[in-house]
């Protein structure tokens, strides 16, 4: 017999063999993106369990068997090592970080997670792209993933976080000691300019899902 725990690690495991996360997965399949968060997964009261049509849902958009899914489900194997992810909209809330320095922690209590699927550093977190801005180079839904430990570069693509709580992508184009220079991905709009003050944390973006 099936059990409610089995169900939705197959449902992670799916999305994580796909370099997603819960919602990533439920949004590439056009459902709702909270359909497969944790919070929804039981209530006070009682377990829920995915509907068919998820699951049908998902299986058509990874284009995975159903016999695939089904050893999902029965495989003993345990999850990856898994990260914090945020949405950019979480990313840019006033409680979105626990902690800005040393390094950036997210908030627990707000994020989802995924396997960690390149990078090694401990600190690692990701954020999901939820807007078309910066398509092509990162489509909504893609999922970037930003390592504190790695020293960031001219030429780097990073995100970073401004003191008002912007979250912004781009491209280092100079770095000083007192000021940062910044170019959009596309290199179609005139470069940024921010005083170290202005930013809060700034990480190269070591590996991304598309």
């Amino acid at each position: 017999m099936l059990t409610h725990e089995e169900i939705w690690r197959a449902i992670d495991r799916l999305a994580e063999r796909n370099g997603l996360t819960p919602s990533g997965l439920a949004r590439k399949a056009q459902l709702s993106p909270t359909a497969f968060n944790p919070s929804k997964r039981a209530s006070a009261k009682r377990k829920r369990w995915p509907s068919t049509e998820s699951i049908a849902a998902i299986l058509t958009a990874t284009a995975c068997p159903l016999e695939e899914f089904i050893a999902l489900i029965t495989s003993k194997e345990k999850l990856k090592t898994k990260i914090p992810v945020l949405t950019l909209a979480q990313a840019a809330r006033p409680h979105a970080f626990s902690a800005v320095q040393p390094v950036a922690v997210p908030n627990e209590t707000i994020c989802d997670h995924m396997a960690l699927p390149a990078a090694q550093d401990p600190a690692c977190f990701a954020l999901e792209i939820d807007t078309a801005a910066y398509a092509p180079v990162y489509p909504e839904g893609a999922v970037v993933i930003l390592c504190p430990s790695e020293k960031v570069r001219r030429g780097d693509r990073v995100a970073l976080r401004t003191a008002q709580g912007d979250i912004l992508i781009r491209r280092l184009s100079r770095e000083g000691a007192q000021k940062i220079e910044l170019s959009s991905l596309a290199g179609d709009a005139p470069p940024e300019t921010l005083t170290r003050s202005e930013i809060q944390w700034i990480y190269k973006i070591q590996w991304a899902s598309q």
